[in-house]
């Protein structure tokens, strides 16, 4: 099968977000006048090391882009597979105000280097400063850029000096109403490392 987007795939369900599988879940926190909100975006990924910065992008405005606009700031919380309940709660059409970490049942713990609540039992979490808010094509469409000013790591996600996702069973996003756990890791050497 071959489709082009603007004519259209004729299939039940978009399969775009299938084809592209599986993507991360960043699980955006913010702090507004309007007050806390928490919602994932599965457009979302680390883009750069030095200094280390991520992007996420939003389909239609929502709060978490309009505290986002208002502060400058998020945090980006990991998602493990025993809070695929609680993250998916938090992607509900609540009321502005309304605060998904309480809905959800979330415990919410501050950040070090940001004015912005983060999910105090997350695995890891990325405190971030906007470095560029980018309208995309079609409606409503944004990236959102961000530099990471602070990280907060679960000590018991450590082990021998290094971060250990088989401690959390990363959840991801696939197509449609589908999600992944992360449940067998491998490690594999680059060409180059055999001539080091």
């Amino acid at each position: 099968m071959f489709y082009r987007p603007q004519d259209g795939h004729g299939l039940p369900h978009n399969p775009f977000n299938a084809i592209v599988t599986p993507r991360p879940i960043g699980w955006i926190s913010t702090r507004a006048g309007s007050g806390d909100n928490l919602a994932p975006y599965s457009f979302f990924n680390a883009v750069a090391y030095v200094p280390p910065q991520v992007m996420f992008a939003s389909t239609g405005e929502k709060d978490s882009a309009s505290a986002i606009r208002e502060t400058g700031v998020f945090c980006v919380n990991i998602v493990s597979t025993d809070m695929a309940v609680q993250m998916n709660e938090t992607s509900a059409s609540l009321p502005r105000g309304v605060d998904e970490f309480v809905a959800a049942g979330l415990t919410k713990a501050e950040c070090d280097t940001i004015d912005c609540p983060r999910v105090a039992g997350a695995p890891a979490a990325l405190e971030c400063r906007v470095t560029e808010m980018i309208a995309l094509r079609g409606e409503g469409n944004l990236l959102i850029l961000g530099e990471v000013t602070g990280i907060h790591m679960r000590d018991d996600c450590l082990v021998d000096g290094r971060f250990d996702v088989t401690r959390f069973q990363p959840l991801s996003r696939l197509g449609y109403r589908d999600y992944a756990s992360v449940t067998e890791v491998f490690e594999m050497g680059r060409p180059d490392d055999r001539s080091a």
